[in-house]
């Protein structure tokens, strides 16, 4: 089931929290503080809540009290897990009829652990898979892939209306987490392919606007073709993005998802190798879009952009 979700405030005048203001959870809040809604907010960066429009709430456990709608977005499972159950968080705090919703990248598995966790101090748990990036994040256009309750789920249209065009539920808890894991495997996949492609174009001496546009209509075209490496031949890497080292951590949250899974990962050794090597060599911390530097430094110092090639 998919739609757009609905504007307006919530009818009862709830307020929203939000653990982790990062690129992502950052712009996120400034959507909904812009929509005119009351955001408590927690970061470990003390000044992330007041950059992005938020109350600064203290603590875990402030925004956890004030607030009925508890969102995070949260590097990876460890440190979802360390929010919710450790000590001075979420769950120590949370009270009967409050819904949390993690649009974190995580795992599944993990994911319906703290839902059951949660459930029985009466708290309903949402995973809430995103895609768009920071671009859409910003202008509030951003894709949820949704898991829990549908009830739940249908109730949140208000928090969701701010953020996203388009929400699909995707079925029980775990499963907006899994379609996650699955979108940005092929993410990763389309990215480090479409690196290694258009530097090797470069060595060829190829117009590499030429080349994309006979990869946009042609059956290599692919979400990076289409709306990254326009902008990367240019010199603009689309910074503040993803980085290298957390696509790293999908790619191997999606090879843990398939082994659980009993499923055979035949592909996963591409973007493994591709992200590793940007991370090795220094690429690790920026955007994952710089993998075409990485791979153009271990192939004779290319650049997409600029005099610095090798034909």
């Amino acid at each position: 089931m998919s739609r757009t979700p609905r504007g307006g405030r919530s009818m009862n005048g709830n307020r929203i929290g939000f653990i982790g203001l990062g690129n992502m959870g950052g712009r996120m809040t400034r959507r909904l503080t812009g929509a005119g809604i009351d955001v408590a907010g927690f970061d470990t960066d003390r000044e992330a809540a007041a950059r992005w429009g938020a109350t600064d709430a203290g603590s875990i456990a402030a925004v956890v009290g004030e607030t009925d709608v508890v969102l995070m977005s949260l590097p990876d499972s460890k440190v979802v897990e360390r929010v919710v159950l450790g000590a001075g968080g979420v769950l120590a705090g949370c009270r009967d009829g409050q819904v949390v919703v993690d649009l974190s990248t995580a795992s599944a598995s993990s994911t319906r652990r703290i839902a059951a966790a949660l459930a029985e101090r009466g708290v309903a748990y949402v995973d809430a898979g995103i895609s768009g990036g920071a671009a859409a994040a910003e202008k509030g256009t951003l894709t949820l892939m949704v898991g829990g309750d549908p009830a739940v789920i249908d109730r949140l249209d208000w928090v969701f209306a701010p953020i996203a065009q388009k929400v699909v539920v995707m079925g029980g808890s775990g499963a907006g987490h899994t379609t996650k894991l699955l979108n940005n495997f092929l993410n990763a996949v389309s990215l480090a392919a479409t690196a290694e492609v258009m530097v090797a174009g470069r060595k060829a001496g190829l117009d590499l606007h030429r080349l994309l546009e006979v990869l946009n209509a042609s059956s290599g075209v692919n979400f990076a073709t289409l709306n990254r490496f326009p902008k990367i031949v240019d010199g603009d890497y689309l910074e503040g993005g993803l980085t290298g080292k957390l696509m790293t951590k999908d790619v191997v949250l999606y090879t843990d998802l398939l082994h659980e899974l009993g499923v055979a990962s035949l592909n996963a050794s591409g973007p493994m190798a591709s992200f590793g090597l940007a991370t090795a060599l220094g690429y690790g911390d920026v955007i994952s879009n710089r993998v075409v530097d990485a791979i153009g430094d271990v192939s004779g110092g290319v650049r997409l952009h600029g005099n610095r090639h090798e034909n």
